[in-house]
């Protein structure tokens, strides 16, 4: 059993209660993504986010974000509201797709969002120290073109850690990247998130990457997406590809993937 007692919590505290989004459509229809989702995820803890394809996953990460508006029910971030923690520039996010501005260098693409929040002048060496903290020093001046894709992924980790958030949120990360490298770059991730302790949300579809890296996974029923299972994972830090053979790993990999079948199962018999 990991012991976490002597660990300084860091981060804020997210608190969602009966948290629901619906759509509009045509002719009066309608579509609930997700309802009466409530979910405690601790201060300075990594919780992976998984569930059926259209569950409501990215929907839920980005209410926290404060890019969707909630239908119904509350999202605490440490005491304030998604809005206010975005607008103190307190939160940091990446997805899929890294969108680097391609005539920027990885220096450039960096500061952006320090510049878009007014800040002229950038401590030099925060950014020396976040760039060695992504494994990027000698690239400084590299263009995204010139990058690898995950390479590229480092600079928008990189990027959304640079406003020096409390809330690190990633939606599929690493879904576009190779078997190899996506491993490689989970490894990485878990380094870095060591290193800064920021709380951490990851929506992914892969369950082996949501075990390895996260406290607890989530899982989610199919649409309308609710909390189906909350599952700790109480594997040693720092996590390591070996760790991955083991049964206690494995344990928690079927168990994922029994409540993630239940809910797919579930959805297709018209239960859920």
């Amino acid at each position: 059993m990991h012991d976490r007692s002597t660990e300084a919590p860091a981060g804020l505290e997210i608190e969602i209660s009966g948290l629901g989004k619906r759509y509009d459509a045509a002719r009066g229809a309608y579509t609930d993504a997700v309802s009466d989702f409530s979910l405690t995820i601790p201060a300075g803890s990594f919780t992976s986010l998984i569930g059926p394809s259209g569950c409501g996953k990215s929907t839920v990460l980005r209410m926290i974000a404060d890019i969707e508006t909630p239908t119904t029910g509350e999202i605490s971030v440490g005491g304030q509201t998604p809005s206010q923690i975005r607008t103190s520039s307190r939160l940091g996010i990446a997805f899929q797709e890294p969108a680097l501005l391609p005539w920027r260098s990885v220096l450039g693409n960096i500061r952006f969002p320090s510049e878009l929040g007014g800040r002229t002048s950038i401590d030099r060496g925060d950014l020396t120290a976040l760039i060695d903290l992504v494994g990027l020093t000698g690239f400084e001046r590299s263009r995204p073109g010139q990058l690898s894709g995950g390479m590229r992924q480092r600079v928008a980790i990189a990027r959304a850690l640079s406003v020096h958030p409390d809330v690190l949120l990633l939606d599929e990360p690493f879904g576009a990247l190779d078997e190899f490298t996506r491993q490689k770059m989970n490894l990485e991730l878990q380094r870095i998130w060591a290193a800064r302790r920021v709380t951490t949300l990851l929506v992914t579809h892969s369950i082996t990457e949501a075990v390895f890296l996260a406290d607890q996974v989530v899982v989610m029923s199919a649409r309308p997406g609710r909390v189906a299972e909350i599952i700790d994972v109480d594997l040693p830090r720092p996590r390591t590809t070996e760790m991955m053979t083991t049964d206690d790993f494995h344990h928690i990999v079927d168990r994922v993937s029994r409540t993630l079948f239940t809910s797919q199962r579930a959805a297709l018999e018209g239960v859920a």
